[in-house]
């Protein structure tokens, strides 16, 4: 066992990939001798080398476009865009040409590809946006969020491996954040399964990322008053596990979705309709939605924090589902 940082538990997730097959490797903006921003790729230079660990030019769509052409030649590349933001700049390569090229080919061609991005508000400022809901609309491409450290390396794991284009976001509020147990040797997390991460049988409390830190604190805080809540851990957006969702709804009769990104047009509206068409029969309550206005990140951190749902957010939205 290791204790590690959700930043050094995606690197060594990468760092043992990059062992195991030589057909993966990473590119992407200082990710070389300086390591990657927020450390993101450090230490990897200095063992693969700048063959496999290659820093390029500032042109996200070009080396994501290179990254599509080399995993339809068999590669397996990794490619860092730095922040989620810059997500518009490779849409075209990611979703119309990386999601696409399984189906115009049927289904001859893989796109074994990774696209790693940090995103969210914490203890940096600037780059929080979280817009994996574009990606997640566009067919053919996978969407992982991990919320802890033990998750993010066998997660990373997962992601390199599948034959499927990759969204993998991490969270830069849990980056360096608490270290975690993680086990040695070969563990690798499925993608499109979720995790209970608390159990109960009151009121379901859905999230994702570090929203998941904050449903944990509000189960915490209904515990005080005898609520059991139950915690389900997303981990991916695409492929979605509903059954996860619509059997815990089917035990406690009540569901609140928690999420970062804006509310409108979220993936936690996504949870929340099928739960309306496929789990209506099991709601004892209306369902609770939460997520960020449609208001620009401010830079300001007194700001910042204004903007996000905290647990005392998440534990209110759950007694309203309680007292309906």
């Amino acid at each position: 066992m290791a204790r590690l940082t959700m930043q050094q538990a995606v690197v060594g997730g990468i760092a043992e990939e990059m062992r195991r097959d030589h057909d993966v490797f990473i590119m992407g903006l200082d990710i070389g001798r300086f390591g990657g921003p927020l450390s993101s790729c450090k230490g990897l230079w200095e063992e693969f080398g700048p063959q496999r660990v290659i820093d390029t030019p500032i042109s996200e769509g070009g080396i994501v476009g290179l990254g599509v052409g080399a995993a339809l030649m068999g590669k397996r590349p990794i490619v860092d865009i730095m922040f989620l933001e810059y997500l518009g700049l490779v849409l075209q390569q990611l979703g119309c040409d990386a999601g696409a090229m399984h189906y115009y080919s049927d289904g001859k061609a893989r796109v074994p590809l990774v696209v790693r991005a940090k995103y969210g508000v914490g203890p940096y400022h600037g780059h929080a946006y979280d817009y994996h809901a574009w990606v997640a609309h566009v067919p053919g491409v996978k969407v992982a969020i991990p919320s802890n450290a033990r998750d993010a390396k066998g997660m990373i794991k997962a992601a390199i491996r599948d034959d499927n284009p990759v969204l993998f976001l991490e969270h830069m509020g849990l980056y360096h954040g608490a270290r975690e147990e993680i086990p040695d040797g070969d563990v690798v997390t499925p993608l499109g399964q979720a995790a209970v991460a608390r159990e109960g049988d009151a009121v379901t409390l859905v999230a994702i990322g570090a929203m998941v830190r904050r449903a944990l604190q509000a189960a915490e805080m209904l515990a005080a008053d005898g609520v059991q809540a139950e915690v389900i851990d997303l981990r991916t957006i695409v492929p979605l596990d509903k059954e996860a969702v619509l059997r815990s709804v089917a035990k406690t009769g009540r569901l609140v979705v928690a999420g970062e990104s804006v509310r409108f047009c979220g993936s936690a509206g996504e949870v929340a309709a099928i739960v309306a068409e496929e789990g209506f029969r099991s709601l004892k309550a209306p369902i609770e939605r939460i997520g960020m206005p449609s208001v620009p990140i401010p830079f300001a951190r007194n700001l910042e924090k204004m903007l996000v749902p905290d647990e005392e957010t998440i534990a209110a939205a759950a007694r309203r589902t309680l007292a309906a």
